[in-house]
């Protein structure tokens, strides 16, 4: 059955016949029945994201209503990726500082630590799980607390799901003020003891660097603690989803899986082109802030732009034969991760954890699960592409 419109379309089996569709015939369109314009092509999805009249969050309501009281919605409020102009500017720089260190940080195994966690849970759990005890590692939450971290975030990433019921939203407001007082106190660890190595003190310096007025000492604690907050909640789901969908890729080809289990270097190749076709994050939003012209079209301010990143990341003008999966692609040209200012920071982050959890799953007896992933279906999101894993347990076939 084909999706009803672009909203149900990321849950849905295959919504990719569909996004051609749209590509095809309607790349910048205005859906009737959603309220909402539609981008689903390459260039006009890059025409949104780059304009300076579209926001991320429409000016009259910068928290949804639903948990705008809440611990959630106070964390919401503090998210650079969730803010335009010189606040998300400074944040941003402080969050891609940290990644790029993390990024040289190259003496840390958590292999076996990965391990341990998967001998103490199924496939299905583990995906979620493992990437947020990962961040939260690297935060330097201790090493303790890290169960109840990776369930609180999920609590509050269920929380901030739109249409999602009121008990829900009232746990992910609870396990917000949990999360924000565990982050806050290693903050003051790190501060305390002039910990040079310290994550969270790392950010803290680079978002309240001399000279920058977008955040003001009071505010700073508040923002640190938001912002690394939001690494754990952009984690959880993405990460997930990247890593779900690249296993589903593998398992359709076992001639694939077996020359990837092999050679597990060729596992960024893998992702690059997981992330073109079958991405985790399929579409974004933006909300014009005054009047504007987009693609010859006249939109008016407070208006809605759906952004099919998952369309344009198959556009037959950007992409040759773009509904073959191809590992050896040489320019994925894929927007995934965004386009322009809110283009996200965690590309390498993403994929780093990715290939560190993929090598450990490959390294165990996945290969004799392969049937269990022939029905494999979606948690119900309005804009991910996160596969609900089997529940299998996995047998490590490493030599400690």
């Amino acid at each position: 059955m084909t999706p009803l419109h672009p909203v149900a379309a990321a849950p849905h089996p295959d919504p990719y016949p569909f996004y051609a569709e749209l590509v095809a015939t309607r790349p910048f369109y205005r859906d009737a029945s959603l309220g909402l314009w539609v981008a689903s092509s390459a260039r006009s999805v890059r025409a949104v994201l780059s304009s300076p009249v579209c926001l991320v969050r429409p000016r009259a309501e910068p928290v949804p209503r639903g948990f705008g009281e809440l611990a959630s919605g106070a964390l919401f409020r503090q998210w650079a990726r969730m803010n335009d102009g010189p606040f998300h500017g400074v944040v941003r720089r402080g969050i891609g500082a940290l990644i790029e260190r993390w990024g040289a940080m190259r003496g840390v195994d958590a292999r076996a630590r990965a391990r341990r966690l998967l001998s103490e849970c199924s496939l299905q759990e583990w995906v979620f799980w493992w990437p947020v005890h990962s961040i939260g590692g690297l935060l330097g939450l201790p090493p303790g607390v890290l169960p109840e971290v990776a369930a609180w975030t999920g609590d509050l990433v269920k929380g901030l799901a739109p249409g999602a019921e009121q008990d829900v939203v009232l746990r992910g407001g609870l396990a917000a003020e949990r999360l924000r007082a565990e982050v806050r106190s290693a903050l003051e660890a790190q501060t305390a003891r002039g910990s040079e190595g310290g994550a969270l003190a790392f950010l803290m310096r680079e978002v309240g660097l001399p000279g920058d007025s977008a955040v003001d000492a009071e505010r700073l604690v508040d923002v640190v603690v938001a912002n690394a907050i939001g690494l754990l909640v952009q984690t959880h789901d993405a990460t997930a989803g990247l890593i779900g969908n690249t296993l589903r890729a593998l398992m359709r080809e076992p001639t694939l899986f077996a020359e990837v289990a092999a050679r597990p270097a060729l596992l960024p190749q893998v992702l690059d082109e997981v992330l073109r076709y079958d991405p985790p994050v399929q579409n974004t939003r933006r909300y014009l802030a005054e009047d504007a012209v987009l693609e010859g079209h006249t939109l008016a301010a407070g208006e809605c732009v759906l952004v099919v990143l998952a369309a344009a990341n198959r556009d037959a003008q950007v992409h040759h034969e773009p509904h073959r999966f191809d590992i050896h692609r040489e320019q994925p040209a894929r927007l995934s991760f965004g386009w322009g200012a809110h283009g996200c920071p965690g590309e390498v982050l993403a994929k780093s954890l990715a290939v560190g959890a993929l090598e450990v799953l490959l390294a165990t007896d996945l290969a004799l699960h392969r049937e269990a992933f022939a029905d494999v279906r979606f948690l119900p999101l309005l804009n991910g592409r996160v596969p609900l894993l089997p529940s299998v347990r996995l047998t490590s076939q490493e030599v400690e």
